[in-house]
C-alpha cells in the first residue's frame, strides 16, 4: 500500500491555474491547521507565479496562535477589501466560501478543505474535500509528497501542530493517514519549536472566564451548556469548550457567548452519537449559520438579527435553541436507529418462514431429516437461532 494519496492528476490540475504573471491570496480564518495548510500550499505554487499571500479573515488573540505564527514565521497578513485588485486568483484551504461573510463575492480558484461539503454548488475548478479527513494539513502533507517536496523544518512543524490540535492530539476524528503524515513529519520538524507553541495555551487575563464558566454550567439534554456573556473574542469559548472536553464523562458541551455583535456558539463533543454539525446547523436557522464536525462545531448569529424580546434574557433564549436543536436531533437518531433494528427484524423473520414455510409449525421433511442427523443435539427455533 501506497504511503499517501497519489496526487498526479490533481497536482496537474493545480499547476496548470498557475500563471507566472499573477499574483494569489490564500484567504484563511486563522487557526493552527489553517495557517499549515497556507504554508503548505504557498510553499507549492510560489515559484510558479509572481506572488502569494496568505491573508487572515480573523482578528488572532489566542497565545498559542500568536505563538505559532512568531516561531514559525508564518507569513500572514489581515485581509482588506482593498487587496482584491492586486489579486488575479483566490485560494482557500480549511474552509469553504459559505463558512465565513468575508468570503462572499469572491471567485475561489482552489479549495481544499475537509468540513463537509455545502449543498451550494462550487464553481472552483480544483476542490479537494474531505470530510473523512482529520485535518487539511494531512491533505496537504500528502501534496508535498505527491510534488517531491520535503517540508522545512518550519513548516513541517507547523503542520504537525495543525494536524495535532484538529485531531485533538488523535483522540477525534482520526484516520489512519492523519497518524501517518504526523510521522512522516517528525523526520523534519522541530521538536523543541513545538513545545514552546504547547506551553503557550492561555493567558492570565482569561482566568475569570473560566470561574464564570463554572458558575453557568448546567446540563442541557445530555450534554452541558455555559454562558459567558460578552467575551473579547470568539477565542475564548474555543479555549473553554476544548477545556471540557478533558471532563471525565461529559458526553458535549455548548459554550455560548457575544462577541463583536455577534451570537456564536462553540460545540465540543468527547464521546457519543451526537452529530453535533448536525445541531449546529439547527441553532439558528432563521437567521443565522452553523456547521462542522460530529465533535467539534459553531453557530452564529448577528445580535441583531435576534428577536428584540429575548435580546433582555439572551442567556436562556440561547439555551433553548440549542436544547431544542440538540433533542430534535437526538429523536431523529433514534428513529433512525428504531427503522433499522425493524428492519432488521423483518428481515430475520423472512429467513426464519424461508427456512420453515409450514403454516402449523410442523417439522418440514428436510428439518425431521436433520433432527434425525443429530438426534444428540437440543432443539433450537428460528428465532433463538
Amino acid at each position: 500500500m501506497a504511503y499517501f494519496r497519489v496526487l498526479s492528476a490533481q497536482l496537474a490540475l493545480l499547476q496548470s491555474l498557475l500563471v507566472k504573471e499573477e499574483s494569489w491570496a490564500i484567504l484563511i480564518t486563522a487557526d493552527p491547521d489553517a495557517l499549515a495548510s497556507a504554508m503548505a500550499l504557498q510553499r507549492i505554487i510560489r515559484s510558479k507565479v509572481r506572488s502569494v499571500t496568505i491573508a487572515r479573515t480573523n482578528e488572532i488573540t489566542r497565545p498559542d496562535n500568536l505563538a505559532m505564527i512568531r516561531y514559525l514565521n508564518i507569513p500572514v497578513v489581515k485581509w482588506r477589501a482593498s487587496m482584491r485588485k492586486k489579486v488575479q486568483r483566490f485560494a482557500i484551504v480549511d474552509s469553504q466560501a459559505h463558512h465565513n461573510p468575508a468570503f462572499a463575492g469572491l471567485e475561489f480558484s482552489v479549495v481544499i478543505d475537509h468540513h463537509p461539503k455545502s449543498a451550494d454548488p462550487c464553481t472552483a475548478p480544483f476542490q479537494d474535500i474531505r470530510p473523512d479527513y482529520g485535518s487539511v494539513s494531512t491533505m496537504m502533507t500528502e501534496y508535498l509528497y505527491s510534488a517531491g517536496i520535503r517540508p522545512a523544518r518550519l513548516l513541517a512543524t507547523a503542520l504537525q501542530y495543525g494536524i495535532r490540535t484538529d485531531t485533538g492530539t488523535f483522540g477525534r476524528d482520526c484516520t489512519d493517514v492523519d497518524l501517518r503524515a504526523y510521522h512522516y513529519l517528525s523526520r523534519f520538524s522541530d521538536a523543541g519549536l513545538m513545545n514552546r507553541i504547547l506551553r503557550s495555551e492561555y493567558l492570565p487575563e482569561w482566568l475569570p472566564y473560566f470561574s464564570r464558566a463554572f458558575e453557568t454550567l448546567r446540563p442541557c439534554g445530555r450534554g452541558s451548556y455555559v454562558w459567558l456573556g460578552k467575551v473579547e473574542s470568539s477565542d475564548l469559548l474555543v479555549v473553554v469548550a476544548d477545556f471540557f472536553l478533558k471532563v471525565h464523562g461529559m458526553r458535549w458541551v455548548a459554550v455560548c457567548g457575544v462577541s463583536a455583535g455577534r451570537v456564536i456558539v462553540v460545540f465540543r463533543g468527547s464521546y457519543g452519537k451526537m452529530d453535533l454539525g448536525a445541531v449546529a446547523a439547527c441553532v439558528f436557522p432563521e437567521f443565522g449559520s452553523g456547521g462542522g464536525h460530529k465533535t467539534m462545531a459553531r453557530a452564529e448569529a448577528a445580535l441583531v438579527d435576534v428577536p428584540v424580546e429575548n435580546r433582555s434574557g439572551l442567556e436562556e433564549y440561547v439555551f433553548r435553541l440549542i436544547y431544542t436543536a440538540a433533542e430534535k436531533r437526538r429523536g431523529r437518531q433514534a428513529a433512525a436507529h428504531a427503522g433499522t433494528k425493524t428492519a432488521a427484524q423483518e428481515a430475520d423473520s423472512e429467513s426464519v418462514k424461508r427456512r420453515n414455510p409450514s403454516k402449523d409449525g410442523a417439522e418440514t421433511p428436510a428439518a425431521a431429516s436433520d433432527a434425525g442427523k443429530r438426534p444428540s443435539q437440543p432443539e433450537v427455533s428460528g428465532a433463538d437461532a
